[in-house]
């Protein structure tokens, strides 16, 4: 954690000092946190702090009934759940960063790209679906019917994506044959969403990719090579100094057999 402060502290002071700010919603920002790699690193930093400020074994130094870090007290149960959020979303920053790994492998970068071109696809379907999600979901609710888990916008709205995602078990379905006009709403959504949104996704999902993928080994090289070159900078002198010195790039070596 200390490190990561001090890098990224140091960064943000070098930008303000130069007057380098990116705006995000009208708010000025440092302009070294404008890529997404360096904006998660600043987003782990802080949540680091964050965990540290509700770590629950320092809640327990100040409780006299606790023994000396004791991760669980009557002060630190307090937290706990807070801490344990905290630390999930870290634990994904972490492995967030970690698919920077993916240029050790041309192919494995160029599918991780095409991840990234075509996650608009999926965005769009998102929307599509709670946008009929909430219609039928207020469609549902206006009918005369007492089926608990369609009792009100939200309820039904659950249940509805819950029946796209394929969670909603057996037994609630056999509950809807009690309400004729319910059990053909709930139809009608099927035929909207789970076969025809599902469908026009896997469609759109093959076409994406076939448009982009002959591009993205192109850009996996070029990615690379930006990776690269900006970790060359934080490579001190001292270092790349003794690195060169290493390969003895000055000396005569004799020719091999078949050179």
């Amino acid at each position: 954690m200390g490190q990561q402060l001090f890098h990224h502290s140091r960064r943000a002071i070098h930008d303000i000092r130069a007057r380098e700010f990116i705006r995000v919603g009208g708010v000025p920002l440092p302009a070294s946190w404008g890529g997404w790699q360096e904006a998660v690193g600043v987003f782990l930093t802080f949540l680091l702090v964050l965990m540290l400020c509700l770590e629950p074994i320092l809640y327990c130094f100040s409780d006299p009934h606790s023994i000396s870090f004791a991760r669980h007290c009557k002060s630190g149960d307090k937290v706990v759940f807070v801490y344990s959020v905290v630390s999930s979303a870290a634990m994904l920053m972490y492995f967030l960063l970690l698919s920077d790994l993916s240029v050790l492998s041309t192919r494995v970068s160029a599918y991780a790209l095409v991840c990234v071109r075509v996650i608009s696809e999926v965005a769009l379907f998102l929307s599509g679906l709670t946008f009929f999600v909430l219609a039928f979901a207020c469609a549902v609710s206006s009918l005369e019917q007492d089926n608990l888990d369609f009792k009100g916008i939200p309820k039904s709205g659950l249940q509805l994506y819950k029946i796209t995602f394929e969670m909603f078990s057996g037994s609630h379905y056999d509950m809807l044959g009690d309400h004729p006009a319910l059990l053909a709403a709930v139809f009608v959504y099927i035929v909207t969403t789970v076969i025809f949104l599902t469908n026009l996704l896997i469609a759109q999902l093959n076409c994406a990719y076939q448009a982009t993928y002959q591009d993205m080994l192109g850009y996996a090289r070029l990615n690379r090579g930006k990776i690269v070159s900006e970790t060359m900078l934080s490579v001190s002198k001292k270092r790349w100094a003794s690195f060169r010195d290493g390969l003895r790039l000055d000396e005569r070596v004799e020719f091999g057999e078949g050179d």
